[in-house]
């Protein structure tokens, strides 16, 4: 592609998104495919010539668009926004095209300066102390543009901890970081994002889960308690994470009360506002940041809520100089004249490299200006008020948490199986999408207003929609005609040339999918909706539901942990279970910690494993002769011993058949088990051996 050639395909380009983007509401917002569709679209090896650029335009609609969940949408209401904006795109073709490393200010000294620029400015906006910001000389302070608030959280840890090594050397100098680090304690909501419980995890130290009040919110009192009883027990407590705006209910900390105490303390108090930090450019929305001086750092996302694409987050510091002394490193071919003189961002970070994104977020502030974007975000919540006051007027519903900013907590009273399949419907027809969450005992449906081309409108006809299927769901009434996504408009219809077909590896019934947004214990689980909202009764991962609630088919407990995932040959048959009722999930009612996906390994592993001694672990229930030997591929060649032991009890009237026999299970044997209702319950470790 020469010169030429790229202006026009430029231009198409343009033209193409332009078109997507005005014509997105015609688009089913959740695609209807499964995982692997893409195999059967596209050969298995790359092209060995080029192809002409017509043929892979083409295979935009063909390949890429059916896959695609279409976040811009306004019947997009799952998760949090993420949104964009002309000047953003704009912002990042030039971005692109430059294609700089700026990871000091010698390697592209613009990147640099105007990343501290915007980042005063974005500061001032959003109301910050004068010491987050870089033109304060007489603080170390300043901003940066991290890659997402998860960084954030996690860079802010490692920070806090590089001061208490230095701290407690100082005290103890025999001391070495290991064993500072085998006693530190940081602390969060049970409400927080599982990006924190990731951070302590990584930064292999203690994370210490506080219960959140009534309003969901962390409180001071819970937090001073906490730290008394861990300096008790000669731990170390070093680093709080506060939420503004949580995944769950969009709930808020109260930081009024958390400062002092971390100041008093001497606790680092870092500020997770990934999605409600744009609303604070909004004066009346910054009674949420009350206690905002108390804190050491804060990150929010303009990539959510502040139309500038992902990804970009901002990120203030109030001393430097502790990320300086956690990833300083100053190699000879990253010297410079100016070093010190000058920021160098590699400092701020992770990783060495980083992207010119404050070309973009330098575009939208200055195309929208401050009245603009505060128009943007008002009109959000404008919207989602509007939606809150219908629910309200529906008997049928109710909304247990409050809302705040752009998003609304719903549920159908009082029956979180109903709201469930409420969810499952909706998504599955494709008019609309949202995701759940589970706030104390409730399941609740998370409706977020996440698109700029939202409006009264849509809320009205999403509503119209929610109270249609939520009459279906209480009549018990189904109805493929009425769930199916219907466009107003059409959309380009591209023939489709013949590529190389391949068999997927799993059957559409055999999978599932989650994405866990919170992961810690007592916290609300987000899932998502895509996939695990959409599951009939039928299929795998809800037969398996009650395993996910720790207990077996009669209620009694069985040690459950996530296995490794096996990749699973092409054309492995699945075997799916008859299951009547729908049990509840460890994240609607029991908030235990585990993953469906690590539920699905497991159960995949076993119907795999099934599958490769051809039924033999069925015959234990059948009787089969004790002290059968048999050989059981376990893939690559690799051929694997099983001995069977059955010991078959005699039936009686008064009590139910019982089988024990041994199987290997990696770690040895299960010497007794039993069966109940058809399932082989390991009595040693609760295991559940025939599924």
């Amino acid at each position: 592609m020469d010169f030429e050639e790229y202006r026009k395909r430029g231009k198409d380009m343009v033209d193409y998104i332009a078109d997507y983007l005005k014509t997105i509401r015609t688009r089913r917002v959740f695609p209807d495919v499964q995982p692997g569709y893409m195999r059967n679209l596209v050969p298995e090896t790359a092209p060995t010539e080029g192809e002409p650029w017509h043929d892979i335009f083409r295979d935009i609609e063909r390949v890429i668009m059916p896959g695609v969940t279409h976040w811009q949408s306004p019947y997009m209401h799952a998760y949090f926004p993420a949104l964009n904006s002309f000047p953003s795109l704009l912002g990042d073709m030039l971005a692109d095209a430059i294609n700089c490393l700026g990871f000091t200010w010698a390697s592209s000294p613009a990147c640099t300066e105007l990343e501290t620029i915007v980042m005063d400015w974005l500061g001032k906006m959003i109301g910050l102390p004068s010491e987050f910001l870089h033109s304060n000389k007489q603080t170390m302070g300043g901003g940066v543009i991290q890659l997402t608030a998860s960084d954030s959280t996690f860079i802010a840890l490692l920070a806090a901890r590089t001061e208490v090594f230095r701290k407690y050397k100082c005290l103890h100098s025999g001391l070495d970081d290991a064993e500072i680090n085998a006693r530190l304690v940081a602390y969060c909501s049970d409400q927080a994002h599982s990006s924190v419980e990731k951070a302590g995890l990584i930064g292999l130290v203690k994370m210490r889960y506080l219960c959140s009040d009534d309003q969901l919110s962390m409180r001071g009192e819970s937090l001073q308690s906490a730290i008394e009883r861990d300096r008790e027990e000669g731990l170390i407590p070093f680093f709080v994470c506060a939420t503004l705006g949580t995944t769950g209910a969009c709930a808020f900390d109260n930081l009024a009360e958390l400062g002092p105490i971390c100041e008093a303390e001497g606790l680092y108090l870092h500020i997770d506002a990934a999605y409600a930090g744009t609303a604070f450019i909004c004066p009346e929305y910054r009674k949420f940041m009350t206690g905002i001086e108390y804190a050491h750092s804060i990150a929010f996302n303009p990539s959510k809520w502040l139309m500038v694409h992902f990804d970009c987050t901002a990120m203030w510091v109030k001393n430097s100089g502790s990320l300086h002394r956690t990833f300083n490193v100053d190699p000879l071919y990253l010297k410079h004249e100016n070093s010190g003189a000058a920021i160098d961002y590699m400092h701020w970070q992770i990783p060495l490299s980083r992207r010119f994104r404050a070309l973009k977020l330098w575009f939208v502030i200055r195309s929208f200006g401050v009245e603009g974007l505060q128009a943007h975000v008002r009109k959000g919540v404008l919207l989602a008020e509007k939606f809150e006051k219908m629910v309200r007027l529906d008997e049928r519903f109710e909304i247990p948490a409050a809302r705040h900013l752009g998003m609304v907590v719903f549920c159908l009273k009082e029956d979180n199986d109903r709201t469930e399949i409420l969810l499952k419907r909706l998504n599955k027809s494709g008019k609309i999408h949202m995701v759940p969450a589970a706030l104390k005992s409730k399941y609740v449906i998370r409706f977020t207003v996440t698109s700029q081309y939202t409006t009264d409108v849509d809320i009205e006809r999403d509503w119209k929609i929610i109270q249609d299927m939520a009459t279906k769901v209480l009549r018990n009434e189904e109805s493929d005609e009425d769930d199916v996504f219907e466009e107003t408009q059409p959309i380009p219809v591209v023939i489709e040339p013949e590529v190389l077909k391949r068999v997927p590896s799993l059957k559409k019934k055999d999978y599932g999918m989650s994405l866990l947004l919170s992961n810690v214990p007592s916290s609300p689980k987000l899932i998502n909706g895509s996939f695990a909202a959409l599951f009939d009764n039928n299929d795998v991962i809800v037969e398996f539901a009650k395993e996910i609630t720790n207990s077996d088919f009669n209620g009694r407990p069985i040690r459950l942990s996530p296995r490794r995932r096996m990749k699973l040959r092409d054309q492995n048959r699945q075997r799916s279970l008859d299951c009547d009722v729908t049990p509840h999930r460890s994240i609607i009612s029991r908030f235990k910690q585990a993953s469906l996906d690590s539920k699905v390994d497991e159960i995949l592993e076993w119907s795999t494993l099934q599958e490769q001694t051809g039924g033999l672990l069925h015959e234990i229930e059948d009787g089969s002769e004790s002290g059968a030997d048999s050989e059981l591929d376990a893939g690559s060649g690799v051929k694997m011993k099983v001995s069977i032991n059955v010991t078959k009890s005699s039936e009686t009237d008064d009590e139910p058949e019982k089988d024990k026999g041994e199987l290997p299970n990696g770690n040895g044997f299960h010497p007794t088990n039993e069966s109940v209702n058809g399932h082989i319950i390991c009595k040693h470790c609760g295991h559940v051996i025939n599924g």
